[in-house]
């Protein structure tokens, strides 16, 4: 039976393996925490989950690809609070079934696979910018990111414009926890539009931060959005990993491509879903509320490096300890495993990531502190 080629190309997901691992452990009775996947233990918050429990009918019907008009005037609510921008939730947003489906899907809409078309995207990066771009038949590009892991438009190859249908970005950036700022954004939608480059904008970690709130690409993209969407989820602001609910806003005409796209795909989240992410896109205390606690966590598991002489780079904002390990990752890795703490390498992210590990902060606070005795002792016998 024949396959699809980009299949066998692209290999096994990493970050599927190192779980399956993780669980082969525990099934075997070993003690094992876990920081290898982005999937927070938190608990949902009860208005959220009442919120689904009161939306779920009597007869299921299929949901639209436009979605639910309370749920896009909720999302368009809280962009004014939280970036001071006004969206038309008519035109200007779709709903998505989580933030990795709507980042795999959207190059579907937009690249031209018999064109040439190229994607571009930072590198070490979320595995499905690569992925995404492949399967629509577009050339993927990674550009490898330095020293504070941001990407700039500088860094673009010059060569690279002309062929580039779409450049992703992501800040608060996974793996690294490294933050854009507005003035990189500016340069960034410049040359985007410069060179008629859609800037794809992956924020689903905007509101789990330490310091100032990270910006939006919005923010700097002026009314209508021009060649530019951004992409949101509720997976890590809300504790709805398993929900599945996502947003993506910007320029209406490319909206209007995406929703095309989708009316074929059947990929609309169900209604009561949709209801459940309108409450939570219409509350911000719980998610200061967890930003607070993702802090705690960063905090417990960044001591014991610091205190070996470790560097912890980025890692202010997002989920994740992006931790230089002075080239022996694959060794400090085993090390760790071996004592129950399974991490993620950072080559599994990609060219740029030689060298690292990658602490998701899903553990409990509890948990995080146990697996710090750990790394002190394992850091000690190195």
């Amino acid at each position: 039976m024949r396959r699809n080629p980009v299949l066998d190309e692209l290999g096994a997901y990493v970050i599927g393996d190192l779980q399956a691992l993780a669980r082969k452990m525990q099934e075997s009775g070993q003690r094992v925490i876990d920081f290898s996947i982005g999937d927070p233990r938190e608990p949902t918050p009860e208005f959220i989950r009442e919120a689904l429990r009161a939306a779920v009918p009597r007869v299921s019907q299929y949901p639209t690809v436009a979605g639910l008009a309370d749920l896009r005037r909720s999302f368009a609510g809280y962009l004014q609070r939280r970036f001071g921008v006004e969206v038309d939730p008519d035109t200007q947003v779709v709903p998505t079934s989580g933030s990795k489906e709507a980042i795999f899907s959207t190059p579907l809409a937009l690249v031209d696979a018999r064109g040439g078309d190229a994607v571009a995207y930072g590198s070490p990066a979320y595995p499905v910018y690569e992925r995404g771009a492949r399967f629509a038949g577009a050339e993927a590009v990674g550009i490898r990111l330095r020293d504070d892991f941001v990407l700039r438009a500088g860094a673009v190859p010059a060569g690279l414009w002309e062929r580039l249908r779409i450049l992703w970005i992501c800040s608060p950036h996974n793996p690294t926890g490294s933050i854009t700022t507005s003035g990189d954004l500016v340069d960034l939608v410049a040359s985007c539009r410069e060179h008629g480059v859609l800037l794809a904008s992956d924020e689903c970690y905007a509101d789990l931060y330490e310091d100032e709130p990270p910006p939006s690409t919005l923010q700097v993209a002026g009314p209508g959005f021009e060649g530019v969407l951004a992409f949101f989820s509720l997976s890590k602001r809300s504790g709805m990993t398993g929900y599945r609910s996502g947003m993506i806003v910007g320029d209406a005409s490319l909206i209007a491509a995406v929703k095309q796209l989708r009316g074929s795909v059947g990929v609309a989240p169900p209604e009561f879903v949709q209801a459940a992410a309108a409450a939570a896109w219409a509350d911000d205390e719980h998610a200061a509320r967890r930003r607070e606690i993702f802090e705690s966590k960063r905090a417990v598991l960044r001591a014991p490096f610091e205190e070996s002489g470790y560097e912890v780079v980025g890692s202010r904002a997002g989920i994740y300890l992006w931790v230089d390990m002075r080239g022996d990752e694959v060794a400090a890795a085993r090390r760790f495993l071996e004592e129950g703490v399974v991490v993620s390498p950072g080559t599994a992210f990609g060219a740029g990531g030689e060298g690292f590990l990658r602490f998701a902060l899903v553990p409990t606070l509890e948990e995080c502190g146990e697996a710090a005795e750990v790394l002190r002792k394992c850091l000690t016998a190195t």
